[in-house]
């Protein structure tokens, strides 16, 4: 045996010793780093299983009904599709038959409801063909994209990142991911959604300028999308504020409502 191996056999015997007269097991002497506090993952329920939906990333779409993009100042026929991002926990699980409690945020005075559907993904990729695009989908869901508009209009006139106005606590409501083998994809179907049972937002989701294929496809380009990917796919015009009090009842074609209370 060579000095340099005895060297070695000596060391890694003194520190198995060391850790024997601490109470240790070698193994645990030399176990790999860990988290100094837990940290909860967000998850969506899945209907009709005990399974979750863990999320990774939110992205949502901006101006993808024409008529919201003229009512937001824009020109639908002149913008590519862009995309902006929310937090994970951002999510306010809402179960398929109750009002949930929503709280209206901090520091806003304009507080939006903008109704959309939600696509969560199974996988991913760079570069995804639009062919190809829904078959990375496993699931749909009814979701709202809340907005502090005040402060979004107020960064966006500085042009600042508006992301204070959508990137906030609890501000993507949404409701069970139901699967595809269960309902299908969705290219059209009614979306409209109520306050206090007045209709605010009544649409048709084949009206969206970018279909929920194409805009896995784009952000593919951009990022490379995972399993656990939601996307926030657009709302239709007529965004309004609400107030404490107020009631939404959020639907979408062959999917069960979602509602909300404002408190």
């Amino acid at each position: 045996m060579t000095s340099s191996r005895r060297d070695l056999m000596r060391v890694a015997g003194g520190a198995g010793l060391m850790a024997a007269a601490a109470g240790v097991a070698p193994a645990q002497a030399q176990a790999g780093p860990k988290s100094i506090f837990p940290v909860s993952v967000t998850t969506i329920p899945i209907v009709g299983s005990t399974d979750v939906f863990p999320v990774r990333r939110i992205y949502c779409i901006g101006r993808n009904y024409a008529a919201h993009s003229r009512e937001m100042g824009s020109d639908p026929t002149r913008e590519p599709p862009f995309f902006f991002q929310k937090p994970t926990d951002a999510i306010q699980n809402v179960k398929i038959g109750e009002v949930a409690d929503h709280p209206y945020p901090s520091l806003t005075k304009n507080y939006h409801y903008e109704v959309e559907l939600v696509a969560a993904l199974k996988s991913g990729g760079r570069n995804i063909p639009i062919e190809t695009a829904l078959e990375h989908v496993y699931g749909y869901a009814v979701g709202l994209d809340m907005t502090r508009r005040d402060l979004q209009r107020a960064m966006g006139d500085e042009k600042k990142p508006w992301e204070i106005g959508k990137s906030f606590d609890m501000s993507a409501p949404l409701g069970p991911i139901h699967p595809v083998d269960k309902v299908g994809h969705f290219t059209k179907g009614a979306i409209t959604l109520t306050v206090n049972g007045q209709v605010k937002q009544k649409a048709d989701l084949s009206f969206m300028l970018w279909s929920v294929a194409e805009q896995i496809s784009k952000l593919s380009e951009a990022f490379e999308l995972k399993a656990g990917d939601i996307i926030y796919s657009g709302t239709p015009e007529n965004v309004g504020p609400v107030v404490k009090g107020d009631v939404l009842v959020c639907s979408i074609e062959k999917l069960p409502d979602m509602s909300v209370k404002i408190v």
